[in-house]
């Protein structure tokens, strides 16, 4: 098969295997089955592709070819049957068909194949960190390396994470229905996360010829819109939403006209959405509203708020950023946010005050393998001067990252720094 379709394939895979298998899992009512005929279907696209051409409508090729492994799937064992039966039954009685459309209208609230099932797979009997790497692996179609670089643990951590997930829900019999309208706030910030790390992916890429992945930032944001409109109580949501929309704003401005990347203080802020920053901001105003004491997405959300709202980059208000990194460092301490503290510390005080912070966190067991760390190193050893040790650290994060993209950009700044 050419090089050049079956990279078409697989970004039409990675866009639709979603949907499909939300598709399916309402179909089948069973997680392994569901992820089993997804897999079928595009076993089927690669053999038929190459000779007939790829469709118009590859999305609703998939879709369609999927459904009808399904149905075939349901004939063979007879549930149709069994479900023609059933509908039968229950028609004798309209009534109450009636009043049991009526309750389930009340309970599902979501509207959405994809959010319905990403709260259904977010299941209690599950860790958070099961719930999220399952939902991510087969809902999101985030590889497992994608999910393993979101926790910073090993890849086969979350394939572990993944199989026991599966096999517990399994064990459990837990028929994957949509969950009660009272049963959601358990499930709630499980979702945001899953839409959270999604997003993330979106932004910047572990790994490929791209620094970013549009498709994925704009399913986030879209998961966000119907998520406030689900909890509109729930500040968390909206500091999420607005979080997507201060950071997606700057999408246009994130690459050059060759798609390599640029850098924040290198943006041209004209090219900012300027919308979506309002939009930004009017959802962490109401998440603030919400709850005045901000949780880990609104204080995310301020923080990308202080970037939006300065004209120039040396209008940036570090000293708020770092206040807000504190406070997000006090709700949700972790050594990713340590270190992007370190790089507000550095803008305000003095890259020698960042550099003494980025040291301390060289042993973090969580940021061995973590490209960000040699190259926030880089860039303080850069501005103090110090150019043979920065390019060193540039050379090491360029050779840890698997992104083609991010990978130029820092032997590009080692060669910078070496001049």
């Amino acid at each position: 098969m050419p090089v050049d379709l079956h990279r078409r394939i697989d970004a039409v895979w990675r866009e639709e295997s979603p949907r499909i298998i939300a598709a399916l899992m309402r179909l089948v009512r069973n997680l392994d089955l569901a992820e089993e005929l997804a897999q079928d279907t595009l076993v089927t696209a690669l053999e038929r592709w190459p000779e007939g051409g790829v469709p118009d409508n590859p999305g609703a090729w998939l879709m369609a070819a999927a459904k009808n492994r399904a149905l075939d799937h349901l004939r063979r064992d007879a549930m149709l049957a069994r479900k023609h039966a059933q509908i039968a039954q229950e028609l004798d009685g309209v009534h109450d068909e009636l009043h049991a459309a009526r309750e389930a209208a009340l309970d599902d609230d979501i509207g959405d194949d994809l959010l319905r099932l990403i709260f259904v797979a977010c299941h209690p009997l599950l860790s958070r960190d099961a719930q999220v790497a399952l939902t991510l692996r087969l809902l999101c179609g985030l590889t497992t390396d994608e999910i393993a670089r979101a926790f910073l643990v090993p890849e086969a951590t979350v394939a572990q994470r993944i199989v026991r997930a599966k096999r517990t829900l399994g064990e459990a019999d837990v028929p994957f229905e949509v969950p009660r309208r009272d049963e959601l706030p358990d499930r709630l910030s499980a979702v945001l996360g899953v839409v959270y790390l999604v997003f993330n992916e979106g932004y910047s890429a572990t790994a490929g010829e791209d620094w970013m992945r549009p498709a994925l930032c704009a399913e986030a944001l879209r998961l966000g819109r119907l998520l406030v409109e689900l909890a509109p109580k729930e500040a968390e949501a909206f500091g999420l939403l607005a979080l997507m929309e201060l950071q997606a704003s700057r999408t246009a401005a994130r690459t050059g006209p060759d798609g390599a990347p640029v850098l924040l203080p290198d943006q041209d802020r004209s090219r900012w959405d300027h919308a979506a920053i309002e939009r930004g901001l009017e959802a962490l105003a109401r998440a603030l509203r919400l709850a005045p004491a901000p949780g880990p997405y609104a204080l995310q959300a301020a923080i990308a708020a202080c970037h939006a709202r300065a004209a120039r980059a040396e209008d940036t208000d570090w000293a708020r950023i770092v206040a807000l990194y504190d406070a997000l460092q006090a709700v949700a301490p972790s050594p990713v946010v340590a270190l992007n503290r370190a790089v507000a510390v550095s803008m305000h005080r003095g890259p020698a005050d960042g550099l003494a912070i980025v040291d301390a966190l060289a042993g973090e067991p969580a940021l061995r393998g973590y490209h960000l760390l040699p190259a926030v190193r880089g860039d303080l050893l850069q501005r103090l001067g110090r150019g043979a040790e920065a390019r060193a650290e540039f050379v090491r994060a360029a050779g840890m990252t698997r992104n083609a993209r991010e990978r130029g950009l820092l032997l590009a700044r080692a060669e910078a720094a070496a001049g």
